[in-house]
């Protein structure tokens, strides 16, 4: 999952200016800090300055310094960057600011309320696709909605062939998820599903199994049975007719 699907802080300040009705100019600016696992270890601080719709100028953690998107933009990246000091707060807010406030949203209002996510893992036939086989890995009735679902190729994590749906609502307080694998089967292969939660103590992980599930097994054997069954019911039905058939005389009108 990417990380702009988990949002951890939000803070945003916004400072407008008005010239007149006709005439507006809106200049704001949002600080956030964006994670998806819960050890904070993918933590992200991003500083943004826009100026009606368009970036002026942006300080992402993961980059390390203030990039320039407008030519006002490209200057002040220059002079902030230029700042020493200013510079390694900004790099010291994802440690400062991020984390400790993660935590304590975490301890405030995930703790003692999230539920963990029911998850299951099964084949799906696909309309077409470079692919012959395709898994799905579905977690449901979880709350809060922030999840990770990742795939694994013998323990090894699967980036390419993978689609994911948002997390979305069921109308009653809980969110589901679902995350489509495409690929080819190979012999002695293992492909696993594992799953990430605030309700869980550690990842659900799934090993897909290639053999029939036994809901399958039992659709088969009950509909095998059915059929003897009436197999059975038609050759003695056949066989009583032949016997009662068998027991008439013809007499010619």
């Amino acid at each position: 999952m990417s990380l702009p699907k988990v949002l951890g802080c939000h803070l945003i300040l916004m400072l407008s200016s008005f010239t007149g009705a006709a005439n507006g100019y809106y200049e704001y600016m949002w600080s956030r800090c964006i994670y998806s696992n819960r050890d904070f270890s993918d933590m992200v601080y991003i500083d943004n300055y826009s100026f009606n719709k368009d970036v002026d100028v942006q300080f992402n953690s993961t980059v390390g310094y203030y990039v320039g998107y407008t030519e006002p933009g490209v200057h002040y990246a220059q002079l902030w960057n230029n700042d020493t000091i200013g510079l390694q707060q900004e790099r010291a807010e994802v440690e400062r600011v991020c984390k400790p406030n993660a935590e304590l949203y975490y301890t405030a209002h995930l703790i003692g309320k999230a539920v963990p996510p029911k998850v299951k893992l099964s084949s799906v036939t696909q309309a077409g696709g470079r692919h012959p086989a395709m898994l799905m890995c579905s977690a449901y009735r979880f709350y809060p909605r922030w999840i990770t679902v990742s795939w694994m190729r013998d323990g090894k994590v699967v980036k390419s062939d993978v689609t994911s749906t948002e997390e979305m609502p069921n109308g009653d307080w809980y969110y589901q998820i679902h995350s489509h694998l495409e690929y080819t089967p190979k012999s002695g292969e293992k492909i696993s599903c594992a799953v990430d939660h605030a309700g869980l103590t550690k990842p659900i992980i799934i090993d897909w199994d290639p053999s029939l599930p036994e809901s399958e097994r039992n659709k088969i054997a009950i509909g095998a049975s059915g059929l003897v069954l009436g197999i059975i019911i038609a050759a003695a039905g056949l066989i009583y007719y032949k016997k009662k058939s068998s027991g008439r005389i013809l007499v010619p009108s």
